[in-house]
């Protein structure tokens, strides 16, 4: 192995082809999206030299301001409620279930197979007023309580959306997690056990620093994907009411598509990439800290 990374033509003939489509796929498209940040107009009306106004409209649009902000607060909300279940739902498999945690395993993790458009149809039935109640408003009428409007509002919009894409993707980062977890000494931990380590004790001494390494990447990974949040809101809500609920991405998209300014939808683009690289940047420092300080 250590001849085959010594050679340099060999790596060029591993490497060469999976670059060059990377730099095709990746590279390119976010170079050319960049470009697009000084020009107006689309490919069909025409390009039209704008310098930098479309940053400077980026800076006061209200419609960016409250879609940022929804796409923070999304985040955050998400990304915690993922890992926390996902650890919760780890732990679980590793010491309470053991090896029968396989069924519960599948059962779990067959939401993240779904399809979105499914998985938002079916949340959408279940929190219903019209024309019928759906079960969550069939249940509330059960105990005396009247109908909510859920999609009416933005606050319960944005649980709604909230609950969904937690229970679909929790399976994914149960599994992640279990993978780091199962990978901790069983030796290490029974001499924790020995020296008096259980339950809690074990799991915040022991387990948690163990497993810091996957727990990091799965937080980097879930704080990403939540900020580019598209499909999941798009079925569900469709950034409504009004557009209380449009992350980003969705203000992007119609900006781009279905008000034909490139320009602009790119300056938004590159908004949101920076906002990805700045967040994961402050994660990396933060967890380099506190190693140092361990």
């Amino acid at each position: 192995m250590q001849s085959v990374l010594g050679d340099k033509k060999a790596l060029i003939i591993l490497l060469g082809p999976a670059l060059l489509v990377y730099t095709l796929v990746m590279l390119v498209p976010i170079v050319w999206s960049m470009g697009y940040t000084f020009f107006s107009g689309n490919a069909i009306s025409g390009f039209t030299f704008a310098g930098t106004d479309n940053f400077t409209r980026l800076f006061t649009d209200p419609e960016v301001r409250t879609a940022l902000s929804f796409t923070v607060r999304y985040a955050i909300v998400i990304t915690v409620g993922q890992i926390l279940m996902g650890y919760a739902l780890a732990l679980m498999y590793v010491f309470i279930l053991k090896k029968s945690s396989n069924i519960i395993r599948t059962l779990v993790f067959f939401p993240v197979v779904l399809p979105t458009v499914a998985v938002a149809l079916l949340f959408q039935k279940m929190f219903e007023i019209a024309p019928q109640n759906g079960l969550v408003n069939s249940l509330l009428n059960g105990v005396g309580v009247e109908s909510v409007d859920w999609f009416g509002s933005s606050s319960s919009s944005f649980w709604v959306i909230v609950l969904m894409d937690i229970w679909r993707s929790m399976g994914f980062y149960a599994v992640l997690l279990y993978a780091g977890l199962v990978d901790i000494p069983e030796d290490m931990l029974e001499s924790a056990r020995l020296d008096g380590a259980t339950g809690w004790r074990l799991i915040k001494n022991i387990v948690l620093p163990l497993s810091m390494p996957v727990l990091l990447s799965s937080i980097i990974f879930s704080i990403n994907g939540t900020l580019k949040v598209f499909d999941s809101i798009v079925a569900l809500t469709n950034g409504g009411p009004g557009s209380s609920t449009t992350p980003l991405t969705l203000y992007m998209f119609r900006t781009s598509f279905a008000f034909g300014d490139y320009g602009y939808g790119s300056s938004i683009a590159l908004l949101l990439t920076l906002l990805c690289l700045i967040v994961t940047i402050f994660i990396f420092r933060s967890s380099r800290r506190d190693l140092t300080k361990d």
